[in-house]
């Protein structure tokens, strides 16, 4: 069974891994399994995986997962009151459980938009509140730019806009400020690191037809996220990740997303927020988020005069660890 980077790894182990795991007063929902799971053709060539969990009749949320690539998981139901939610997952083009598995033919931002849309109809929903972590913010972004009447409010964690600033801060050398040594670690595996486009190289990497190049740029891939998606992670529980799941979905749609600037046009999300100035956005930051910095989600939140931000203290890039994990959970009881 393949398993996902983000979801099914992720949340289990390094919670458990921890040096320390802090007090708190609000915490995850308790766990709950979907009471629906299907498939929906998109095209003829994609179906995408959906989970339906909570109360059927409750507000609609659509959970919009990272990567690109990450899939979606049932652990992701507990960031929300199953009483008072109707709560949607689904797998991204080649994510997860989606068809066919690691495809990228087909899949832009544009058609996931688009497959979003056909998920909404295709379960009667009107309004949505739109929930979206690093490249879900992005997704969710660009959604409720082209379908604002659809979205009744967003709740985006680790804000990622695109834009080529954005893409260069990730690949190529500002967050090697922080973590130089997982930085070089990966680019000592490039061919030609001088010729400054590591998304477009590493692609490369990840289409060989030789099965043990991909695999091998795939975990490094994997390994150098990982470390700069936490605060702290102790190196056991890193490599214990490392060793534990095949991550080629995701370093392969995350490397293609990025060798074409997410497939959208410069600063295009930030030029076109005008458009959800009436949606009541929430934006959640870990004040040392390397991976997206804060200063993202500011630059938004300048845009959009219905909009709150939450900078979380002590918090890095993901959502499953303290304190951006009962932060979220928080936040979305304001939209309760």
């Amino acid at each position: 069974m393949r398993k996902n980077y983000l979801i099914l790894i992720l949340i289990p182990l390094l919670l458990s891994a921890c040096q320390k795991k802090e007090r708190t007063e609000i915490d995850l929902w308790p766990e709950l399994e979907p009471y629906e799971t299907g498939y929906l053709k998109v095209s003829d060539l994609h179906e995408i995986y959906y989970q339906l969990g909570g109360n059927p009749q409750g507000k609609p949320v659509m959970v919009l997962h990272g990567g690109p690539g990450g899939g979606c998981h049932p652990e992701m139901f507990r960031f929300f009151n199953p009483g008072k939610f109707h709560i949607i997952l689904h797998d991204q083009r080649g994510a997860g459980k989606s068809k066919p598995y690691a495809e990228i033919r087909e899949n832009t931002t544009q058609r996931l938009v688009e497959d979003i849309e056909k998920l909404r109809k295709h379960l009667k929903l009107e309004k949505v509140l739109l929930f979206g972590g690093s490249w879900g913010s992005t997704l969710a972004l660009a959604y409720a730019e082209t379908y604002p009447e659809n979205v009744s409010g967003m709740i985006l964690r680790g804000v990622f806009t695109a834009t080529k600033e954005e893409i260069d801060h990730f690949y190529h050398g500002g967050a090697a400020h922080f973590f130089p040594e997982t930085y070089h670690q990966l680019i000592e595996l490039i061919n030609k690191p001088e010729e400054w486009n590591y998304p477009q190289q590493l692609l490369e990497k990840l289409l060989d037809p030789n099965p043990e190049i991909r695999n091998k740029y795939a975990l490094a891939w994997a390994r150098y996220e990982i470390k700069m998606s936490f605060l702290e992670i102790p190196e056991q529980a890193l490599e214990e990740i490392i060793s534990s799941f095949n991550p080629y979905d995701f370093a392969l749609l995350e490397n293609y997303y990025m060798s074409h600037n997410c497939f959208l046009e410069d600063e295009q999300l930030l030029k076109n927020a005008d458009k959800l100035r009436d949606i009541p956005v929430a934006l959640v930051s870990g004040r040392y988020d390397v991976i997206s910095p804060p200063v993202n989600a500011y630059r938004l939140h300048k845009k959009l005069p219905n909009s709150k931000m939450f900078i979380i203290e002590r918090a890095g890039h993901t959502a499953n660890a303290e304190p951006l994990r009962s932060a979220l959970v928080k936040v979305m009881r304001l939209f309760e």
